[in-house]
């Protein structure tokens, strides 16, 4: 259908027939990592404006009196993660989650077959988790435009700009017209035993790479319907989005630094921990954790910048369930905290000070350990060592210190 022929949301904010209406369900897919959107929680349960992408994109269907259930369909471990997002919500037409599969068609697969063993029939939005900005509107007109007597209605956008095909070569094979093209969003409305159904077939025929319903059920042979879709909608893909995103909410982001310092003394043993890496030494530490001065001054670094206290508040010494414990764990609440401020990791800078052991062969392990336990990319971690010059504790190896600088961005507080 041309572009220019897309019906507008408006046309169908009319009163629901109650009486005649079929059921409308509601099937959210946050099953998905988002690895595009950099390192991290996945997306759908990262914050915008203090809340997760989530409960943003489940509020305006729990709002919509027309949807008598809502279903979501989560990844496999994320079951805290929901329980967070969810919590404060409306749940009363909340179901249970289901696990979802491989791939996003594996996931609406489950949780169609969730929503058939309960009995449902009828009308079922499916949404991407990701688009947060979904509105009562779009909703709206989602369902009633299946009212008309289609099996599929998708909302859509003209294309503004001109479009390219390319070959495998990378050079261009084709300028399509623009007035014939459009972009697509969710929620996409469907009658659910024909989805289902189109759903069932695809997996019997082994396959599986439909990316949305709309073009499983063009390739089970049935009819597609468009109405115009919401600029506003967008989908929450690279990490620059939730910068925009949590702009849009009117949230700043202001830059914060934190600074963090550690020193432990050398005692018996054969290692040391240095950055989350054992590293075999001649001594070990005289510590209540596993000594990791490392990690030890990057997690007071994040909780300065926080303006958290330190690690002794969240982590005392005197606690026994601390003794011997590894100092990653330590790390990586201190990240969490600056997810759940809908903050930012931007750098990690690590200084370590001994004459021994020698730090350089083991840097790279080092900055991939502390990338990894605090979900940021390895080029946002850097680590220097030095010596004291044979001066002091550490210039008589007695001990090591650690210095870190920690930079995060957090929305503004009043």
């Amino acid at each position: 259908m041309p572009a220019a022929n897309l019906l507008s949301a408006r046309t169908f904010l009319v009163p629901y027939p109650t009486d005649t209406f079929p059921p409308v369900a509601a099937l959210l897919v946050a099953a998905g990592r988002g690895l595009r959107a950099g390192d991290g929680e996945p997306k759908q349960y990262r914050l915008v404006n203090g809340r997760p992408v989530l409960a943003h994109a489940l509020m305006p269907f729990l709002a919509e009196p027309a949807i008598e259930r809502v279903a979501v369909v989560i990844g496999e471990g994320d079951e805290a993660r929901y329980a967070n997002a969810i919590a404060g919500l409306d749940s009363a037409r909340l179901v249970a989650p289901t696990l979802g599969g491989e791939t996003r068609q594996a996931s609406v697969r489950r949780g169609l077959l969730a929503l058939s063993r309960a009995g449902f029939d009828g009308i079922v939005l499916v949404h991407d988790a990701a688009r947060p900005f979904v509105s009562r509107a779009q909703i709206s007109a989602a369902i009633h435009r299946l009212g008309a007597g289609d099996l599929a209605a998708i909302p859509a956008m003209p294309v503004t700009d001109t479009i390219k095909r390319t070959d495998t070569s990378g050079h261009v094979a084709e300028t399509p017209p623009r007035d014939q093209l459009v972009s697509v969003q969710t929620p996409q409305a469907f009658r659910f035993g024909p989805l289902l159904e189109a759903h069932e077939a695809a997996a019997a025929a082994l396959q599986h790479g439909f990316t949305d319903d709309a073009a499983l059920m063009e390739w089970a042979g049935h009819t597609v319907a468009t109405f115009r879709g919401d600029p506003a909608n967008v989908k929450l893909t690279h990490a620059e989005d939730f910068l925009r995103a949590n702009a849009r909410h009117g949230a700043v982001l202001v830059t914060r630094v934190g600074t963090g310092y550690d020193v432990h003394a050398f005692g018996p043993g054969d290692h040391v921990w240095l950055g989350g890496v054992r590293i075999g030494h001649d001594q070990g530490v005289v510590a209540h954790s596993d000594g990791d001065v490392g990690l030890h001054a990057l997690t007071d670094a994040l909780l300065g910048a926080l303006a958290d206290g330190d690690i002794g508040t969240h982590f005392p010494p005197s606690d026994p369930q601390w003794r011997g414990a590894a100092s990653a764990q330590f790390l990586a609440f201190a990240a969490q905290r600056v997810r759940e401020r809908g903050g930012r990791i931007d750098h990690l800078d690590l200084t370590i000070v001994c004459e021994a052991p020698k730090v350089g062969p083991h840097r790279e392990a080092i900055r991939a350990e502390i990338a990894a336990i605090t979900g940021v990319a390895i080029g946002k971690v850097a680590i220097k060592a030095t010596t004291s010059e044979r001066m002091g504790f550490t210039g008589r190896r007695e001990g090591l210190a650690a210095l870190a600088t920690a930079t995060i961005r957090l929305p503004e507080e009043d």
